[in-house]
């Protein structure tokens, strides 16, 4: 197997390049760029079809084809020929074992267009990986073994990427050298195939008969080997359907801020990406959620003020008027601006492999912002292997790794939002856990939630203050928490009666207690431990709003939760009190008789024993109770917490 570089042409990356890289550079600055998407079931010859890409556009430099003739040698899968799929396979566990495990990005150019390629895994545990490269994806191609035809990971790749919104789909009949280029198989998968697509609701598709290995219909020339094709080839497929952006020019718009702008007293902008529509200097533009409206005063780049800017284009806008407008408010066209609430329903893809947790704090990014959301029980999960194709309702109450569902969520403050059908932008979110920092979960807005609408801050005369200057103290929360039989209860009863003899306003909220009434209907498994935690959380909100002072008793197992709670309260009225027991200590008071039934196997999910207990990281008091009596602890609390005022 040699080639030699200097004397194919095919091999060679553009000659402008090194002879003026400027003229090179302005050449390809206007192309237009689409972003697409490989995708199937394992082995359908996805990264060989992107390697045949890159070599046949003359993305590959000589040692990079020196280096694949090599790797081909060594660890290819076509014997003595080219394997393409090397080129994108990067992961040494890619190439040993033949197969894609991450998302590998590819850039290459015809004189047409720019294209941005991402090579996705076929194996369905990397379902989450998928979804990460057809989230920025303008069209999708699915690739079918031509002596397999549609498989499950067909169906199942073909649903996700209808559901994530990409409207231009390529069923690409791979490997039909290994059919003798049968018209009939061909005819046959994409009748299979339309059957699927039609049930499923996708529209519309193109089906091309390619080999990524030899080359057929992947360029511009028909391949001699299919003469009964008339239609396009890949690339020209390519070359001529509409990119997103251009779509998106032709609705309203909106720009999602993402910087204010400020270099000097005399200049203030609000820099971000124009995720739709055309804008010019003297438009009316509305500023969502607050409402207020302006005029557009000047259109701003690195390369000076522009008399117009469309979707796609990043962009600092100056407005007319001096208004508030800060990070994560959408600028939008005055007379069609998006709406805001916080409650929705949406679908959400969980990419963990820790299970979702409803009624957890989990961030949400959107745009450009960020808040607070908590996901609800999911309604249902999607069946996306159902043997009839995807779309079989399964009921639920959690989201494992890959799962996809529909659920209600709600935000700590309503967003700027549109419905993922109309806006990527503005419909697409992510989810991060609060402690690690880690996306947990992608998910599309279907729409907001009627009652979010109907319900409304009912404005009160006598607020927070005149509670608590009533009474001369500052509202708090004390929240003890420790394992059961750690002594919270008794702990914080003697603290309540202490603050009691000192005229202060006090309510005593007890696990125990707080069970038998507000939170009957709740279990012990994780989800009704959080769910409990936020009910009581809500509960001693609006008693700080009377201006008292709450003590809490629970065990409130979980970090989230707390600080879940933490921020629902004022800054400085979130008290955390950890009764540091050791597990032995309190399994050895026992009071209830708990411990024993829970190592018996007759109580689940008791913590301490077969459900985790997370220790305070830094809570603001810490007793022990193996070395403080109940007086000297309640003594020493109280003094902390002192000036109550």
């Amino acid at each position: 197997m040699t080639h030699d570089a200097s004397s194919e042409p095919v091999y060679r990356t553009d000659s402008l390049i090194a002879e003026n890289i400027d003229a090179y550079l302005e050449q390809h600055q206007n192309k237009g760029l689409l972003r697409f998407i490989t995708c199937g079931s394992v082995d359908d010859g996805k990264s060989t079809l992107i390697g045949r890409l890159l070599y046949d556009s003359k993305m590959i430099f000589e040692d990079q084809l020196a280096s694949l003739e090599s790797d081909s040698k060594r660890v290819g899968t076509q014997g003595q020929e080219l394997d393409f799929a090397l080129l994108v396979d990067g992961l040494a566990a890619e190439r040993e074992q033949g197969i894609t495990i991450d998302v590998a990005y590819r850039f290459f150019a015809t004189e047409k267009r720019k294209f941005i390629v991402a090579d996705t895994p076929g194996h369905e545990q990397y379902t989450r990986n998928m979804v990460t490269g057809a989230s920025t994806a303008d069209l999708a191609v699915i690739l079918v073994d031509a002596r397999k035809g549609v498989l499950v990971q067909t169906r199942r790749h073909s649903y996700l990427a209808h559901l994530i919104g990409i409207r231009h789909l390529v069923l690409a009949v791979n490997k039909m050298d290994l059919v003798d280029y049968d018209r009939e198989t061909f005819d046959r998968i994409v009748a299979d195939y339309r059957a699927f697509a039609e049930e499923i609701g996708i529209e519309d598709f193109t089906a091309i008969p390619i080999s990524g290995f030899k080359g057929d219909n992947i360029t511009a020339a028909p391949s001699p080997n299919t003469p009964w094709y008339e239609g396009p080839s890949l690339v020209e497929h390519l070359e001529t359907v509409e990119i997103a952006n251009a779509a998106a020019q032709a609705r309203g718009f909106r720009m999602p801020v993402q910087w204010v702008n400020r270099p000097n007293l005399d200049f203030r902008g609000f820099s971000g990406l124009i995720a739709s529509g055309t804008v010019k200097p003297g438009d009316t533009v509305r500023i969502v959620p607050s409402g207020k409206t302006s005029s557009i005063k000047s259109i701003v780049t690195f390369d000076g003020e522009r008399e117009e800017a469309v979707a796609g284009q990043s962009v600092t806008l100056t407005l007319a008027d001096e208004i508030d407008c800060s990070r994560g408010d959408v600028i939008a066209a005055a007379g069609d601006p998006p709406q805001a609430s916080d409650q929705f329903e949406a679908t959400i893809v969980w990419m963990s492999d820790e299970a979702l947790k409803p009624g957890r704090g989990y961030w949400l990014k959107l745009a450009a912002q960020t808040v607070t959301a908590t996901v609800q029980e999911p309604k249902y999960e999607i069946n996306v292997n159902a043997v009839g194709g995807p779309g079989e309702h399964l009921a639920t109450k959690t989201l494992g790794l890959n799962a996809i569902g529909v659920a209600e969520l709600r935000t700590e403050r309503p967003i700027v939002f549109e419905p993922y059908a109309d806006s990527r932008a503005l419909g697409g979110f992510i989810l991060i856990d609060k402690m690690t920092n880690a996306t947990v979960g992608a998910g599309m807005l279907h729409f907001s939630l009627r009652r979010a609408q109907n319900v409304h801050w009912q404005p009160v005369t006598i607020d927070r203050e005149d509670h608590a200057g009533l009474k001369n103290q500052r509202p708090r929360v004390l929240w003890f928490t420790g394992l059961s039989g750690s002594g919270k209860s008794t702990i914080a009863n003697a603290v309540e009666q202490k603050l009691n003899l000192m005229n202060r306003h006090t309510f005593l909220l007890d696990g125990d207690n707080v069970r038998h009434g507000l939170n009957r209907d709740l279990g012990f498994t994780e989800a009704d431990r959080i769910e409990n935690i936020r009910r009581v959380g809500e509960v001693a909100r609006l008693m700080t709003d009377a201006g008292l002072i709450v003590l809490t008793a629970f065990i409130s197992p979980f970090r989230a939760e707390r600080r879940m709670v933490r921020e629902m309260m004022e800054d400085g009225e979130f008290i955390e009190i950890f009764v540091d027991t050791p597990l032995d200590v309190a399994e050895a008071r026992d009071v209830k008789g708990l411990y024993k039934k829970a190592r018996e196997g007759t109580l689940k999910n008791f913590t301490g024993i077969d459900s985790p207990y997370e220790e305070p990281e830094n809570a603001e008091i810490r007793v022990n109770t193996v070395d403080m009596t109940v007086e000297e602890a309640a003594d020493y609390i109280v003094s902390k917490i002192l000036p109550l005022k």
